[in-house]
């Protein structure tokens, strides 16, 4: 008797794990709306403020509806974010805490652990779908900040622990150039965003100075008021630029730099090779660059891994037609190889591109020395 069932029954079987599948990554997805949902209002804030709290609490607390805060509360629980006293009880005398080991999780911005982010990016990419598929007809792109606060404040959340943490041991790497900064130097961080990468940079070698550069201008007043904050303002520039024109770095290059920073954002650069040579430009003779950018396959094949499939989606609903929107020249997207960062460093002029033994779960380092 034979065993293989009909193709039509294979077929069949294929589609009805296809469905399975998509029907349970809703689950993940709204859960991450969610989450944002607490953190816009303050709701895990909240509950560690009480300590405890009913919902009726915690909704006076957080001045919101003690009805939309009810369930909620019981939605975190049931998807075993928070704990529950008395859950048979009646729903108004329930009480809901964030256990301890959650609260670095959702509260703690320079934890490790720290993802609540993970919400916060992905409702801001959902933010501009519309204009996404509405530019996937003309080609047009959607500009970054048509994403708004989410994406920006997203990849902020997500990368900040990184930078917090790591960054110092990243520089490591580059152990001729550690050792330059540690006595005194000049860094440019491009690409930089808010600003968390160059904080984190000027506070590893307190005897340099960080050019911090951003296209957004939102990003650039965020990072401007951080840096000021933290008390940084004598030792970190913060500039809207191009990276691509060397003309913006005019009255900021001074003598050269010893580093040159790209903490995933040459990906998103139009002009991807032309930045790496104005990067080239500004270094001293023994200055080196050092890329942080998505780790993914070597070279692309169907049925990828969770990073491959992660940042295909990122590209097309966000990078992408991001990048797209600054211009007809180059619009990589988020799936940056190797051999791509190779390409374009070969076309800016530098000697060598060599990727680094970093451990990092999401992305891949290089140095590239002139």
């Amino acid at each position: 008797m034979s065993t293989t069932t009909p193709s039509g029954g294979e077929d069949a079987a294929i589609a009805e794990s296809l469905a399975e599948r998509l029907i349970e990554s809703l689950l993940p997805g709204l859960e991450l709306l969610s989450i944002e949902f607490g953190r816009r209002l303050g709701l895990y804030e909240g509950l560690v403020h009480l300590g405890d709290a009913t919902a009726g609490e915690l909704a006076a607390h957080a001045r919101i509806d003690a009805r939309m805060t009810r369930e909620w509360l019981e939605q975190q629980a049931t998807a075993g974010f928070l704990t529950v006293d008395g859950a048979s009880a009646p729903a108004e005398e329930r009480r809901f805490r964030l256990p301890a080991a959650h609260r670095p999780v959702f509260l703690d911005p320079d934890h490790p652990a720290y993802a609540i982010g993970a919400g916060t990016m992905f409702a801001g990419t959902a933010s501009a779908f519309d204009d996404v598929v509405d530019a996937a007809r003309t080609g047009t792109g959607v500009r970054y900040g048509a994403f708004g606060t989410g994406v920006r404040h997203g990849l902020e959340q997500l990368n900040r622990p990184g930078y917090v943490n790591d960054l110092e041991d990243w520089v490591a790497a580059l152990p001729d150039v550690y050792e330059r900064l540690r006595d005194g130097g000049r860094i440019l961080d491009l690409g930089a965003g808010t600003g968390w990468s160059s904080i984190a940079l000027a506070r590893a070698f307190p005897q340099s100075t960080v050019v911090t550069v951003d296209l957004d201008p939102a990003s650039v007043a965020e990072a401007e008021a951080l840096v000021e904050a933290q008390g940084l303002a004598d030792r970190v520039l913060v500039r809207r630029a191009n990276a691509t024109v060397p003309e913006d770095f005019e009255g900021v290059s001074g003598d050269g730099f010893d580093l040159v920073t790209v903490f995933e954002a040459l990906h998103d650069m139009n002009e991807p090779a032309a930045a790496l040579r104005v990067a080239r430009d500004l270094l001293r003779p023994v200055g080196a660059v050092l890329i942080g950018d998505e780790k993914v396959a070597d070279a692309f094949t169907p049925d990828g891994d969770f990073l491959d499939r992660l940042n295909y989606a990122f590209s097309v609903l966000h990078c992408l037609p991001a990048t797209m929107a600054e211009g007809e020249r180059t619009a990589n997207g988020t799936v940056l190889r190797p051999s791509t960062v190779g390409d374009w460093a070969a076309q800016a002029g530098f000697a060598s591109s060599t990727v680094l033994p970093i451990e990092h779960p999401l992305w891949r380092f290089y140095r590239l020395d002139p």
